[in-house]
């Protein structure tokens, strides 16, 4: 009997999980956009296997550390698109990271303006009553710094205004490299018919991020900060936003508790009876 309450007990303390309940949990979330830089020189190779293919891996890892957070992901190069809206669905948003390639977009020069506006645009479009309480915003940039678009300042000071955090990614190096073509072989030229070479710009993307209270990040050959990323975004305090169902493992640890709390009693019953006499 001894051996099998204890068994029971052992069995309660694993925990055996049965079939799923839905259970409701308060999300104290915010919102997090990502802004992918798809311009041809995210392509280039001064990051293994090329800066593209490295931040994808990144930002894989990195949206499986905010399930209560809903994370929508923006594209651009000369003009920005929305490649998924804000959304909980992680599994959705990892396919689409996963698709990501520079042939996205339309061939042209970065132009950081069109994404930071279009974020803007989805912000109004979110915009809640007067009086309920804003879910907190941080817009992520990935981008090699290149930037041959207007003046950034104006769009700058309006989302400062909306109370948006920008962080940004700086992935490449200082010595660069050429830019690969596809497609054709070979690498692409300038006007003077020259190999074109691509090289981290940091002086813009730490001014976006300054303006904005975030801060800047590198992901280089020799630096990886993306954790730091995550945990400057976990200090990011969210708002109360809904009460959602979720389904989880219905933990049945019960039963076995019960019976061998059952057992044990029986057991100091008769052990009392046999040494009372």
């Amino acid at each position: 009997m001894r051996t099998v309450y204890f068994g029971l007990f052992l069995v309660a303390l694993l925990g055996p999980a049965y079939g799923v309940t839905q259970q409701p949990v308060r999300t104290a979330g915010k919102d997090v956009w990502l802004l992918v830089d798809l311009s041809r020189s995210m392509d280039a190779t001064d990051v293994i296997p090329s800066r593209l293919q490295k931040a994808k891996a990144e930002l894989t890892q990195l949206i499986s550390r905010f399930q209560a957070d809903r994370i929508g992901l923006l594209v651009f190069a000369a003009d920005a698109y929305v490649q998924c809206p804000l959304t909980y669905d992680q599994s959705a948003l990892r396919l689409f990271i996963s698709t990501l390639q520079t042939s996205l977009v339309p061939v042209g020069s970065t132009d950081l303006v069109p994404p930071l506006e279009l974020v803007l645009t989805r912000l109004e479009a979110t915009k809640r009553p007067l009086g309920s309480a804003a879910r907190s915003t941080a817009v992520v940039v990935i981008s090699d710094g290149e930037d041959f678009g207007e003046n950034v300042e104006p769009t700058l000071r309006l989302l400062a205004r909306s109370g948006v955090r920008l962080y940004t990614v700086g992935v490449g190096t200082l010595e660069g490299a050429r830019v690969p073509r596809l497609t054709s072989g070979g690498y692409v030229r300038d006007n003077k018919g020259r190999e074109a070479v691509t090289r981290l710009m940091p002086t813009t993307l730490r001014r976006l991020a300054q303006q904005t209270g975030g801060q800047y990040f590198e992901l280089t050959d020799r630096r990886n900060e993306f954790p730091l990323l995550v945990n400057a975004l976990n200090r990011l305090e969210g708002q109360a936003e809904q009460v959602r169902t979720v389904a989880v493992a219905d933990n049945r640890y019960r039963f076995p508790l019960l019976l061998a709390l059952v057992l044990l009693a029986l057991d100091i019953v008769i052990t009392v009876r046999v040494i009372k006499p």
